[in-house]
């Protein structure tokens, strides 16, 4: 009888270690979050100056933060949109390469419910987001705008662009555009069960808010993406298992300006593995649509 009271017994103790070690996690490493000193010391090694702002939207009790790199002379602007979870911290490479900054302002903004833009409060409206978004965008009085966005950012880099005449280009980066596409990723149901959703990181939450409803929200906004005769830049890996790589043939087919690439043997962080490939193409796209 000891020994199976003594066997429950660790069996408790193992199973409280597991879920302070998820709480834990989610306080720290799986949160994709850098503070704003964190940032700027990091540019500072760098040699590269950076200013990271807040734009408080109180109709939405909602604080947007935004960060920017402004080394250029030219009135053109490059916004990165990142995906989920994640934050605008998945874009460092490219706000601190002094090449990029020269070429354009660069912006990097964290989405609602991400990063210190209200981190933990879910947007999973990708209209709603486009058009706080395009708010933050007019505050900073930006012309001359390529919208840049990966993932779930991508829908939100397009979708600014049909209600913003400023956005003058779109990069899609592995972005999940078509809803008939849409992937049941399994482990996103932890988030929405009520007995497992506490233990999951926060930023993982919010993907899973998002993830639940997005083929129904690109749907919302799918009739409107013909409108859009700016150029449209696709580009996504091959062997992509989290957005499927039929989503080019849809983005091929739903805009009247697109050029779609595949890269292969290449998964889902195309842009954060392989910014040698992204670059280069940032910086013809900023030559082609500004020349």
């Amino acid at each position: 009888m000891k020994s199976r009271k003594d066997n429950l017994n660790k069996v408790m103790v193992w199973g409280l270690s597991i879920c302070c070690c998820f709480v834990f996690l989610s306080c720290t490493t799986l949160q994709y979050r850098r503070t704003d000193s964190e940032i700027i010391d990091g540019f500072k090694e760098r040699g590269v100056s950076t200013e990271l702002s807040y734009f408080q939207i109180d109709s939405l009790d909602i604080n947007i933060r935004v960060q920017k790199v402004t080394l250029s002379d030219q009135d053109i602007n490059v916004v990165f949109f990142h995906g989920s979870p994640s934050s605008l911290t998945a874009w460092q490479a490219y706000m601190a390469d002094k090449e990029l900054a020269q070429a354009a302002n660069l912006y990097a903004i964290d989405r609602p419910g991400y990063g210190y833009s209200n981190f933990g409060d879910e947007m999973s409206s990708i209209e709603k987001q486009a058009t706080l978004m395009n708010a933050v965008l007019s505050d900073l009085k930006l012309k001359n705008i390529i919208t840049v966005g990966t993932s779930y950012g991508g829908p939100l880099a397009a979708r600014l662009a049909v209600i913003n005449p400023n956005v003058k280009g779109v990069i899609l980066l592995s972005a999940a555009m078509d809803p008939e596409q849409e992937k049941d990723i399994w482990a996103s149901r932890f988030t929405q069960w009520w007995i497992t959703r506490w233990i999951v990181p926060t930023g993982y939450r919010v993907a899973g808010d998002e993830k639940s409803v997005h083929a129904s929200e690109l749907k919302k906004i799918e009739n409107n993406w013909r409108d859009l005769e700016i150029p449209i830049l696709h580009l996504h890996g091959s062997d992509d298992n989290v957005v499927p790589v039929g989503n080019l043939k849809y983005t091929d087919s739903i805009f009247s300006n697109s050029i779609v690439k595949v890269i292969p043997n290449v998964g889902h962080n195309l842009a954060w593995e392989h910014t040698d490939i992204i670059k280069p193409v940032i910086l013809k796209f900023i030559h082609d649509v500004f020349k």
